[in-house]
């Protein structure tokens, strides 16, 4: 009871703030992505961008993993006969375009190459005799893991977060390092980490989903501080270069924010919806610095590229 008093309390304080911030002019681009005539998407979970511009969506239908190119014209399925996803969550690229997916529904974390080819695993798909049954709270297990960032010494963090409400870290290697939160409401713990990034000074922010707040802490496990004015946060995406900006997605009120690294909110867009610039569950997120998002949907089934208005 306590644990849902103290959420109204911040869903309200958190909303009250979040509509006040300054609208961000964008367009969304109508038809960006172009499917082949047999391909549809599902759920869309999870969207990333590499170096070259290529999207690549994780999505929940038969076709989990698909790769576009800049111009969003279709390039391949690279899940063809690879793993099996059974809950696909989030992917990400990392700097050596790597490709990240994160599957909640077996538990693991695969790391691919530009190409596809599996570099590593984290975490254990559970055989079929230990379905139903509880995931032991492990270094090497996670509990329907949410999302993955790096640091620039290039160690792994993982948000282990529907089951555990935990950060593992990991070097670059995949070696274990430390692990730390708990499910609770104080500084350090929990309500579902759904999301995860890692700014250039070494500070990981961490979607704080049901706890409506995003907590910093250094690369060591350190709180730093939370903000709580942005409403749910879903997913998190920093741009690079020297001057960084975040955006966060509120996937319940489906609104989009950009925040400076002092947690200054430069600016908010869309609304709950089913036409371009509107969302229902924003689930992924992610952004270059030109200002470009994408936008991943799981109940619109869809991924919207939005541009700054000139």
């Amino acid at each position: 009871m306590k644990l849902l008093i103290a959420n109204l309390v911040l869903f309200a304080t958190s909303s009250l703030l979040a509509q006040q911030a300054p609208n961000m002019p964008m367009t969304s681009v109508p038809d960006f992505l172009k499917f082949p005539s047999n391909i549809q998407m599902g759920e869309a979970a999870g969207v990333a961008v590499n170096s070259k511009g290529h999207v690549f969506v994780f999505n929940r239908g038969q076709h989990p993993l698909m790769e576009f190119d800049a111009k969003g014209n279709f390039i391949r399925s690279i899940d063809e006969g690879l793993y099996g996803f059974v809950f696909p969550h989030f992917v990400r690229v990392d700097a050596d375009d790597n490709i990240w997916a994160i599957d909640g529904g077996s538990g693991v974390v695969i790391k691919m190459d530009p190409n596809g080819k599996v570099l590593m695993l984290l975490g254990r798909r559970p055989e079929p005799s230990e379905a139903g049954q509880p995931i032991p709270l492990s270094n090497e297990l996670f509990n329907r893991p949410t999302d993955v960032a790096f640091d620039a010494a290039g160690d792994i963090f993982v948000a282990d977060g529907y089951g555990n409400s935990r950060i593992v870290k990991y070097d670059k290697n995949g070696k274990f390092v430390k692990t730390w939160g708990q499910r609770g409401v104080r500084p350090g713990e929990f309500n579902l980490p759904h999301s995860i990034a890692i700014d250039s000074n070494g500070l990981v922010y961490v979607a704080d989903r049901e706890n409506y707040r995003i907590q910093i802490f250094d690369t060591d496990g350190k709180f730093i501080k939370q903000w709580n004015d942005l409403g749910s946060p879903w997913t998190l995406c920093l741009t690079q270069g020297p001057k960084q900006t975040l955006y966060v997605a509120d996937g319940y009120q489906n609104r989009l924010f950009k925040v400076d690294l002092d947690g200054n909110i430069l600016g908010a867009y869309g609304e709950t919806g089913r036409q371009l610039g509107q969302f229902i569950n924003t689930h992924g997120l992610s952004c270059n610095a030109d200002g470009e998002l994408f936008v991943a949907e799981t109940r619109n089934w869809r991924v919207q590229k939005l541009v700054p208005k000139k």
